[in-house]
């Protein structure tokens, strides 16, 4: 699980990631990004399976706009690359936790 908000990959990397993942924009300095990560981190420990990136998000940042984000925190819910659900200002482990079944997990390579 990611830390910190860090910088944004291309769009392209995340179109074309392979699995599960968590896109959380949002900002170290938002007040209520940090009221929400407890619920977030609660929610994203039940499924170590998902990747979860936190992007640092503002003006003029190319992935947020391409994503349409306009509050903070949002996260994106992603599987192939392809958006799957979105919550706005979760505040809540649960309606996060319902938005993760959405995705699948990881299934196990098997050799007969």
């Amino acid at each position: 699980m990611a830390k910190e908000y860090g910088a944004e990959p291309p769009r392209t990397d995340i179109d074309s990631a392979p699995g599960a993942m968590v896109l959380e924009f949002g900002d170290a300095y938002c007040g209520i990004c940090s009221a929400a990560r407890p619920a977030i981190e609660q929610a994203l420990a039940m499924r170590p399976d998902v990747r979860h990136l936190k992007i640092a998000d503002g003006r003029g940042r190319p992935l947020g706009r391409s994503f349409g984000i306009k509050l903070w925190p949002t996260l994106v819910f992603l599987q192939d690359g392809h958006e799957v659900q979105r919550l706005v200002r979760p505040m809540a482990a649960q309606p996060i936790a319902q938005a993760l079944q959405a995705l699948k997990s990881k299934q196990p390579s098997r050799c007969y």
